[in-house]
């Protein structure tokens, strides 16, 4: 069942928020702590990223200020796993967001990004 942001998934909800900003993603100790080994990501572009791959590609990413987000929804679809979505707005484009977060760390172990046709 989707539920809205409630304090069960605070955790989650820091953890992803954290990836999104300029300081976490700029350092490679702190997104690997976030990551899950296995960790993949289908970008915006459609392009397929593995976890080495996007540790190397955020390190070396251009200072930016945190997206503002909203429509934030969570799914426990097992013990140990929660379904999130949400939407990013950024000035060009609004983009629609999916991670599976494995709730033991939590560790992020695939995210999703689709642009949203204006």
């Amino acid at each position: 069942m989707w539920e809205t942001d409630t304090e069960d998934f605070a955790d989650i909800k820091n953890a992803e928020l954290a990836l999104l900003s300029s300081s976490v993603r700029g350092d490679s100790a702190q997104t690997s702590t976030l990551l899950a080994e296995d960790f993949a990501e289908i970008g915006r572009s459609g392009r397929r990223w593995t976890y080495a791959e996007s540790v190397a590609a955020l390190e070396s990413e251009e200072e930016r200020p945190l997206p503002r987000t909203s429509e934030w929804l969570f799914n426990r679809v097992s013990a140990e796993l929660v379904l999130v979505n949400y939407v990013i707005h950024e000035a060009d484009r609004d983009s629609r967001h999916a991670s599976l977060w494995d709730t033991r760390g939590p560790k992020l172990r695939y995210h999703q990004g689709t642009v949203i046709p204006s």
